[in-house]
């Protein structure tokens, strides 16, 4: 028996405000504001990450990666089709592919990355024929907050690095 994905709001903000603070985890210790959580089908929490690129001078050490590989290890299994991941912006090509490869029940994620997503914004991965499943998404749960974390990161690193080349 498939489990409803699709909850309610109230839910999924709960969760998607987890992966807001594990960004700001990532956004304390250098690396791109972005957090993960998976649930599984009960809705119980059995993931969680930050991006950590930065931190482990390791370029897969994105957020969604991290949660996949935890939740696999936790459930002993890489099919992950009765489980949530819940993301602050949308995936990049790189954990498309795994996200895609896992079997992943939900993704919900909060903001579309308008460089490089590739879950529905800049490719839709999951329903191109290189897919060979076919991924439920729900994007735009807590937008404005998943936004905002990420412009002030962002504009915070362009004011240290003009201070950098005014010194």
């Amino acid at each position: 028996m498939k489990p409803d994905f699709w909850g309610n709001y109230e839910t999924h903000c709960h969760w998607m405000k987890q992966a807001l603070i594990l960004a700001q985890k990532a956004a304390d210790a250098g690396d791109v504001p972005v957090g993960a959580v998976m649930i599984n089908a009960e809705g119980n929490l059995i993931a969680q990450s930050s991006n950590c690129k930065e931190q482990n001078h390791d370029p897969t050490a994105h957020a969604e990666i991290i949660a996949i590989r935890q939740a696999s290890q936790k459930l002993r299994s890489w099919h992950l089709e009765e489980c949530t991941l819940y993301v602050t912006l949308e995936p990049c090509i790189m954990c498309a592919g795994a996200i895609i490869q896992s079997r992943l029940g939900l993704l919900v994620y909060g903001i579309d990355d308008l460089k490089s997503g590739t879950i529905r914004t800049v490719l839709n991965l999951p329903d191109s024929a290189a897919s060979n499943h076919r991924l439920s998404v729900l994007s735009g749960i807590l937008e404005q907050e998943c936004r905002q974390q990420l412009q002030n990161w962002f504009k915070q690193k362009r004011k240290m690095k003009l201070e950098k080349t005014d010194n």
